[in-house]
């Protein structure tokens, strides 16, 4: 699955809701979302993005059985800038859902992870916070 870029990792129970998409070490905090939004009521899907050009280069069938469009938030979650996200979180054909980043805005800091994860907002809970403030 890694070989096409990105694959949906954990579906939503229910209605989809939430697509949280995640790259790399991010993917455990969106599976610990996913769990407080299931929690709360609302299906939440999380793909695991470890190629953002991997995933670009499938046909449009797969891409979008991944990311499907609709009425859906997105959430991308990476621990870096926004830049390249806008693709795959506002929809192909632009705009297609309500979106949010978790990541950082401004140039990088040195500490353990966990320690930058909580100064920077790349936790669990702030995933949570802004998906219940997209729905």
């Amino acid at each position: 699955l890694c070989a096409k870029g990105a694959y949906v990792l954990a579906d939503s129970e229910g209605k989809r809701q939430v697509i949280l998409i995640a790259t790399g070490s991010e993917v455990s905090i969106a599976l610990k979302a996913r769990e407080a939004l299931q929690a709360q009521g609302i299906g939440t899907r999380v793909v695991s993005m470890p190629c953002m050009e991997l995933f670009a280069e499938q046909d449009e069938a797969y891409r979008r059985k991944v990311l499907p469009a609709g009425n859906i938030v997105r959430i991308g979650i990476e621990a870096g800038v926004r830049q390249g996200w806008d693709r795959w979180l506002l929809g192909e054909r632009g705009r297609e859902a309500k979106t949010g980043f978790i990541g950082m805005d401004r140039f990088g800091a040195s500490a353990p992870a966990e320690v930058l994860f909580e100064k920077f907002g790349i936790t669990s809970d702030a995933i949570v916070n802004m998906a219940n403030d997209l729905l």
